[in-house]
């Protein structure tokens, strides 16, 4: 059942990927990026799940709060350089 959920995480972060270079708008780009980065914390916790292991859950915590406030700083930008 974890393989099952794992293949499953990797087919969407694909899709995302897809849909980050396809575009159509900026915006699109970013909630691409972020649904990738919020995919790849659930990949790393379900690593620590399949293989036991709970040391590397601080890692995925450090890498969601990372994910969030890039996906910020990447909003403020476009924000700024588009007049706002």
């Amino acid at each position: 059942m974890m393989v099952a959920t794992l293949f499953a995480v990797l087919v969407a972060l694909g899709l995302y990927l897809v849909r980050a270079v396809v575009g159509p708008t900026v915006y699109d780009r970013i909630l691409a990026l972020n649904a990738m980065g919020t995919k790849t914390v659930l990949l790393v916790a379900l690593l620590c799940l399949i293989g036991q292991r709970t040391d590397y859950l601080d890692i995925a915590l450090a890498y969601a709060l990372m994910n969030f406030v890039a996906t910020l700083a990447m909003l403020k930008l476009v924000h700024l350089r588009r007049g706002g």
